[in-house]
Parts: C-alpha cells; sequence; structure tokens
C-alpha cells in the first residue's frame, strides 16, 4: 500500500464524515439545503476522482472517495424531491 492512499483515504473519511450528518439532517427535516449546482458539481468531480484512483490502484481512496461522491449524489436528489429550503 502507498503512504498516498492512506493519506487520502484519512482525508475523505473526515469528509465523508461531515457530509453523512448533512445528509442525515436533510431527511430528517425533509429540506434539501445544498443547491443543486454545489451538489451536483462536487459529485461529479468525486466520481471522476474516483474513477482516476482507481486507475492509480488506489483501492482504499476509491473506495471511500465513491462513497462521499454517492452521499453528495443523495444530497442532490434532496433538493430535487424536498421542499427547498428557505
Amino acid at each position: 500500500m502507498m503512504w498516498q492512499d492512506t493519506l487520502i483515504s484519512i482525508s475523505n473519511i473526515l469528509f465523508t464524515f461531515s457530509i453523512a450528518c448533512q445528509v442525515n439532517h436533510g431527511f430528517k427535516l425533509r429540506k434539501g439545503f445544498i443547491t443543486l449546482p454545489t451538489s451536483g458539481i462536487t459529485a461529479i468531480g468525486l466520481y471522476a476522482m474516483t474513477f482516476g484512483f482507481f486507475s492509480l490502484d488506489l483501492f482504499y481512496s476509491t473506495i471511500v472517495t465513491g462513497v462521499n461522491a454517492g452521499l453528495w449524489t443523495v444530497l442532490f436528489f434532496q433538493r430535487l424531491l424536498f421542499d427547498n429550503a428557505k
């Protein structure tokens, strides 16, 4: 395992924890707090990074970044499906 994979994975785990709290908050209040451009562009960028990490054989980073991208996708759909936050 490369040290970069560990470093990137740990950083993304912290990001994933913070965004998971936001996803949970959105489901509790049934509101989409994050704007569509923010969540959509972030999700696309994270999916691109996931593919890049996979191509470099950084498997832990691939998994954690993929989870992070999935959570941003959930935020995107929360904004579409729930009443928008005022």
